[in-house]
């Protein structure tokens, strides 16, 4: 049941009156060490269907930033920027941080300059107070050659100082494929970390999508300190189907060992920010997976 404008904003409002009268010492135990939201895509289907009542679910489990997957047509989930805005505003949501592909075709090299749309991309992102705009993929065509993948660093960089003006960074989100692919004998992960500015370009490490690429989250992050400001936290275990060896699962209960990742990202990381994602279930409900695996960012001490 879809959950009206008028109830979402009511109840949005007792949910965060009651979090400010918790008691002093409740709080005080509630040591943060960075920001902890969710990816949107976890729960695709139910954004999809009911994005205030989806909205409002998360609010209640605890949830305070959220990551967005979902604009087109300069709107997020079916919202103009500022509707959203308001909507998360009258919740006590923050949207740290936003998943839309920047592509070939947002980038003239003729006119060296963004594509409008692209410019509006950057725009409305600020409108609802991100801090990153992230592109969560890379089309094949941009990593064909080294030449052509150097290229598309470059643009990285200036998409990082587009971004800069309105207070955000622009920042990648990996995949596997940057950790198994390699131009002129060198990986396409290793290419990056050398070619962005982190003052203006972060990558957002994958923890968990990295080992269908054969690498292993310990290893990157021990690798590269100091260089992931933005990360996404998510398990795996062996998939029982499709064409990857792992999925995604609630965190604690794979194989990637995220507590101590997570611990040495706080320390050497750079870390700043840690946004939870999970794309498969393993026969539960992505609801109740959001709820499992902010209880354990909590038991661990990071929300």
């Amino acid at each position: 049941m879809k959950t009206s404008r008028r109830m979402f904003i009511k109840a949005g409002a007792m949910a965060v009156v009651g979090a400010a009268v918790l008691p002093r010492q409740v709080l005080a135990m509630q040591k943060k060490k960075g920001i902890v939201g969710l990816q949107l895509y976890s729960i695709r289907q139910e954004m999809s269907k009911d994005p205030l009542g989806s909205l409002f679910a998360l609010r209640r489990m605890g949830w305070e930033y959220v990551e967005h997957a979902n604009y087109v047509n300069r709107k997020f989930y079916g919202y103009s920027p500022k509707e959203f805005r308001k909507v998360l505003d009258d919740l006590g949501l923050k949207m740290i941080s936003g998943h839309t592909v920047m592509g070939r075709q947002h980038w003239d090299e003729a006119k060296k300059d963004f594509s409008d749309s692209w410019k509006y991309t950057v725009e409305d992102a600020a409108v609802l107070g991100q801090k990153y705009v992230v592109s969560p993929s890379m089309d094949q065509s941009m990593r064909s050659t080294y030449d052509d993948f150097k290229r598309y660093m470059d643009v990285f960089n200036k998409c990082g100082e587009l971004c800069q003006k309105q207070g955000m960074k622009f920042g990648y989100h990996n995949h596997d494929f940057e950790f198994s692919e390699k131009l002129n004998n060198e990986k396409l992960f290793d290419i990056m970390m050398k070619s962005i500015d982190p003052n203006l370009v972060v990558i957002q490490l994958d923890m968990g999508n990295l080992y269908n690429g054969g690498a292993i989250a310990m290893d990157v992050v021990k690798q590269y300190p100091g260089r992931f400001e933005n990360v996404h936290v998510k398990d795996e275990v062996v998939s029982k189907s499709g064409g990857d060896k792992y999925e995604s699962c609630v965190v604690g209960e794979g194989i990637v060992k995220v507590k101590e990742v997570l611990d040495v990202l706080t320390k050497v990381g750079g870390t700043e920010v840690y946004i939870i994602e999970q794309e498969s279930y393993q026969g539960r409900q992505p609801m109740d997976c959001m709820r499992d695996n902010f209880a354990m960012m909590r038991k661990w001490g990071y929300a």
